[in-house]
């Protein structure tokens, strides 16, 4: 009975074996991915763009050295073209992701301005195709709660990081404001839901989202995972009342 227990996750509310949660993470972005940067537009009122703007200032890549730099689940491109603008002209961004629908929405996107500083490829958090310290910083933003195993994801960014690499992850975290936090509630899964199913015809991955929201550990147990992957000096800055939660780490 414990062995069962321990090949049990969950997947939103649900609870799912560990081996089932990728493939079924993957079917809601499947279903999502030509709406993703729309429907986080029209969820977040657009402050998800300030939450990005604030990790990329945070990460202040250089302009005047080279700077390679990973961005995990981030396949539309919306961390990668922040990051590449931000940088100087050798700064090299390598995005991946797990699911092919959304890397091509990326390559799509980059097309324009960005074909020749951006690569995209896809594979899984857990198990990085990147040699031992192949990057100067990590960054992942709203997408290690979909990690079935979190705890692998962060080794292997800490594996891949030059010493002296900075890891930032961007996830949703718990509303520590009073009345906001049942404004917040209500609106995640009544309002959100009804949207998705507005705008994609399916509001179910929606449902997900949310529920993987409220089954992500807080920030100070999210900081207690990223040191126990080796990282030093973790930090947790809440922001907007704690509806996300900028995460940093360094590899020394």
């Amino acid at each position: 009975m414990t062995a069962a227990r321990d090949e049990d996750t969950h997947f939103g509310f649900s609870n799912v074996r560990l081996t089932d949660k990728q493939r079924l993470v993957d079917d809601v972005f499947h279903k999502v991915a030509s709406r993703y940067d729309l429907m986080n537009d029209l969820m977040s009122g657009g402050l998800h763009r300030a939450w990005k703007d604030a990790l990329v200032s945070t990460l202040r890549p250089p302009r005047h050295r080279p700077f390679h730099h990973l961005d995990v689940a981030g396949g539309t491109g919306d961390i990668a073209f922040r990051v590449s603008d931000a940088g100087g002209p050798d700064t090299k961004v390598t995005v991946l992701d797990i699911n092919g629908e959304m890397l091509a929405v990326g390559r799509a996107r980059a097309a324009a301005r960005h074909a020749h500083d951006i690569e995209f490829v896809q594979g899984n958090a857990e198990s990085l195709p990147f040699p031992d310290r192949s990057f100067d910083a990590y960054t992942i933003a709203f997408g290690i709660r979909n990690v079935p195993r979190i705890e692998l994801a962060l080794k292997e960014a800490h594996r891949v990081l030059k010493r002296g690499g900075r890891f930032l992850c961007l996830e949703f975290s718990r509303v520590d404001v009073p009345v906001l936090d049942a404004i917040y509630d209500a609106y995640s899964f009544n309002v959100i839901p009804a949207m998705g199913r507005m705008v994609t015809g399916d509001g179910e991955p929606y449902r997900y989202l949310v529920e993987s929201i409220r089954k992500f550990p807080k920030a100070r147990a999210f900081a207690g995972m990223i040191e126990e992957a080796g990282f030093v000096r973790v930090t947790a800055r809440p922001m907007t009342g704690g509806i996300v939660a900028l995460h940093s780490g360094w590899k020394i």
